[in-house]
């Protein structure tokens, strides 16, 4: 993951483009090894990862889906074992930022969850969503299943098939065979108030969820 910040002084005034973090803080307590999550649910739980750019605007968008139980930011799809955010910072870990959910297949499905996720970013922009370029903010589609494999399929080909978007789709589909949580200090970054004070947040993560909220169907949480 990159990390840049960009001032542009206009009078009185400040815009600022980001990438998805302007936090200096390091690595949490946590030992890498402690970061690596077991991807086996709870009783009466499923879990799924999508990768669509900034973690924090993705962690806060499916926190507002009626039936998400909780949502881990981190890392996933690449090679390296154990990655940092130093590490991914490098675009040189194949990792891209990563959001593993938690959730009631008996209330929301895994095909619902594709829905969320076409509905939440741009999937046509190779390496880039808004400000925040390189290969950790790629679009990925993870599937944990053979099932679950072919309802993303069935939905790229629709989407595909479509005209909802002017250029082609450039998701990668994938299987999650491994995630990493992100350091604390990402951790709900939006919803928890950490991030209050980033301009990033209210120029790039706040309008992404207004927009997704204006054109999602499905179900939100109260309040959210």
């Amino acid at each position: 993951m990159k990390k840049y910040i960009k001032l542009f002084s206009l009078s009185l005034l400040a815009i600022v483009i980001t990438a998805c973090s302007s936090n200096g803080q390091s690595n949490s307590n946590k030992t890498q090894k402690d970061l690596k999550m077991n991807l086996t649910p709870a009783k009466g739980e499923a879990v799924a990862a999508f990768a669509s750019g900034c973690f924090w605007c993705t962690e806060h968008i499916f926190e507002a889906v009626v039936g998400v139980k909780d949502v881990i930011s981190g890392y996933a799809g690449g090679t390296t074992l154990n990655p940092t955010y130093d590490l991914v910072n490098t675009e040189t870990t194949g990792h891209a930022e990563t959001v593993l959910v938690y959730y009631d297949p008996q209330i929301i499905s895994y095909a619902e969850l594709v829905k969320v996720f076409f509905a939440s970013h741009d999937p046509t922009t190779k390496d880039q969503q808004g400000p925040d370029r390189g290969s950790s903010y790629r679009s990925i589609l993870f599937y944990n299943t053979e099932a679950e494999k072919e309802v993303a399929m069935n939905e790229i080909k629709a989407i595909s098939a479509s005209n909802r978007f002017k250029n082609p789709l450039v998701t990668q589909l994938k299987k999650l065979d491994a995630f990493y949580e992100a350091e604390e200090y990402h951790q709900d970054y939006i919803n928890g108030g950490k991030g209050s004070m980033n301009p990033y947040i209210k120029n790039v993560s706040i309008p992404r969820y207004e927009k997704f909220k204006a054109e999602y169907k499905g179900k939100l949480k109260k309040g959210s």
